[in-house]
């Protein structure tokens, strides 16, 4: 993963994430303003960033989990002609995240060949991850945002209408789910992916399943993680289970089951695939370009598999 290191696009980081123990660590996000009502400052960040339609466009890949949960915000609360979107093209080159000359993968805001070219407008000696998704602001010309929680939470807080997907009563809940989730199942497939050592892949890919384990009974229990209606934690789910099955489980070694062998994890998301919008949010043969791209340490050859081939569109028969 490229960065930016005082202004200039490094293609190899120095301080790889990837520790000496082989265990994979994450990068903090370095871009956290916040969205309001009324531009006063939010919980992160400066002021002066109000919540006004045609002001703000978001920079995503399809392939990429985290970018998909600010896709599903905009889908969820409405916001899909408020808020503009570029997409890179699937598969990342020696510039990181590109994008095409004209199409589905064109920058239709600046005009970049490359998302590092997006950081390089943050500031002239922007040192950083340059990673998706990334929210701007049109009006200042400034980087809201490249934290993808912090964006679902802002536009559900910060935007009338559409659903609300972090209510007060269930709040403690959804932010029980939404640790564990997130260092077990959302980065948990990352941690095993990309471990170096046995060691260091066991305890990852142990944990994925432990938690997924732990959802199917939840799932025994309830409609949805916290409890009968969809929230920011099923949100946060949905992007890893979408490519569990077709990247995750093959690329990234997570295969001690598949997510179709979960009865009721396997329902729920296709429950949720099936919910208006959110397949359109959702691209199986990109995963698999990105996923399946050449890696000399996962993929060599970058070899695309056909399959699997999975129906998302049977009935889910809950309720």
């Amino acid at each position: 993963m490229g960065l930016m290191l005082k202004g200039a696009y490094l293609e190899d980081d120095p301080q790889p994430d990837t520790a000496q123990d082989g265990e994979f660590r994450r990068a903090k996000s370095t871009i956290r303003n916040w969205i309001t009502g009324d531009g006063s400052a939010g919980p992160v960040g400066e002021g002066g960033f109000g919540a006004e339609s045609g002001r703000y466009h978001l920079f995503l890949a399809w392939n990429c989990p985290w970018a998909h949960r600010a896709l599903l915000a905009c889908l969820f609360k409405g916001l899909q002609n408020d808020i503009g979107a570029s997409f890179a093209a699937p598969r990342r080159t020696a510039d990181g995240w590109v994008f095409e000359e004209d199409g589905e993968f064109a920058d239709p805001v600046f005009g970049a060949k490359a998302l590092h070219e997006i950081y390089a407008r943050v500031e002239p000696a922007y040192t950083g991850r340059v990673t998706v998704p990334v929210l701007w602001d049109l009006e200042r010309g400034l980087a809201v945002s490249n934290e993808s929680a912090d964006i679902v939470r802002m536009l559900d807080q910060s935007f009338d209408g559409g659903l609300r997907l972090f209510p007060d009563d269930l709040a403690e809940n959804i932010e029980s789910w939404n640790e564990r989730i997130y260092n077990t199942v959302n980065n948990g497939v990352y941690r095993a992916g990309f471990a170096r050592t046995q060691e260091a892949y066991d305890r990852a890919v142990a944990e994925v399943f432990e938690t997924l384990d732990l959802i199917e009974r939840q799932l025994d229990e309830t409609r949805f993680l916290a409890g009968d209606v969809f929230t920011e934690a099923d949100l946060r789910l949905f992007p890893t289970l979408a490519r569990f099955d077709v990247a995750y489980h093959y690329a990234f070694k997570c295969n001690i089951r598949r997510l179709q062998d979960y009865p009721n994890l396997w329902a729920y998301a296709r429950a949720i695939y099936q919910m208006p919008g959110v397949a359109d949010t959702v691209r199986f043969s990109i995963y698999k370009q990105g996923y399946f791209s050449p890696s000399p340490l996962r993929n060599p050859l970058g070899i695309v598999p056909a399959g699997p081939e999975i129906d998302w569109t049977t009935p889910h028969g809950r309720a």
